[in-house]
């Protein structure tokens, strides 16, 4: 994969992250539970761009963030005034 096909998972990533409102130890123990590699300080650099990861090690990290938004309750919604009737 080229450099900027890395460069956008990562500020992607990062996104994700900050959208989310995750805590990046949060992130980190998930990611090490997948079998990750690298340490809470590395998973920081390559957030924020200081480092470069193996693709794989990104994918984890993906995985990993991407498990905790999954788990994250839904806003509440809106009703519609038929859905009150009921």
């Amino acid at each position: 994969m080229e450099a900027s096909h890395l460069d956008k998972q990562r500020k992607l990533t990062w996104l994700a992250i900050r959208t989310a409102d995750l805590n990046l130890q949060d992130v980190w123990v998930r990611y090490f539970s997948l079998a990750g590699s690298v340490d809470e300080y590395e998973l920081d650099a390559y957030l924020h761009g200081l480092i470069v990861l193996p693709p794989l090690e990104c994918d984890l990290i993906a995985e990993a963030v991407n498990e905790l938004i999954d788990e994250i309750p839904p806003l509440p919604r809106a009703p519609y005034r038929a859905d009150l009737s009921t």
